[in-house]
């Protein structure tokens, strides 16, 4: 078994982090109260969901990043490969008129690149 970059561990924490913190910002918004559901203005239900969802994923994301770069990496390019289709699903949805939260736009922008990014460093060394 080989070393893991340095790089790595640090990350899986912040994964895990992230997704906990997915998770708890996405079930307050859809199991809330009104005054959580007012806060979200323009969600569009299907990435609430999925976001909400994929926090889990993130954090079983994390865990694989700590114990097998093997599957981190299938885990990583999941996670951003869903999470743009997904963005771009979103995207089609504002263009056509759906109401949305530009905020909603900066967070798949980032959720996007930091797996897209772990994927990609991981391609590199596994």
């Amino acid at each position: 078994m080989h070393q893991s970059p340095n790089w790595v561990r640090p990350v899986a924490i912040v994964a895990a982090v992230f997704g906990i913190a997915t998770v708890f910002s996405g079930g307050t918004a859809l199991f809330g109260g009104a005054a959580a559901k007012a806060a979200v203005g323009d969600a569009v239900p299907l990435v609430l969901w999925f976001n909400f969802f994929a926090g889990f994923v993130y954090v079983l994301g994390a865990f694989t990043l700590m114990k097998s770069e093997f599957w981190a990496q299938r885990i990583a390019w999941l996670i951003a490969v869903c999470t743009l289709f997904v963005f771009a699903i979103l995207i089609a949805m504002a263009v056509t008129g759906t109401p949305f939260e530009w905020r909603t736009i900066g967070a798949m922008t980032l959720r996007s690149g930091f797996w897209l990014v772990i994927a990609i460093a991981l391609s590199k060394i596994v």
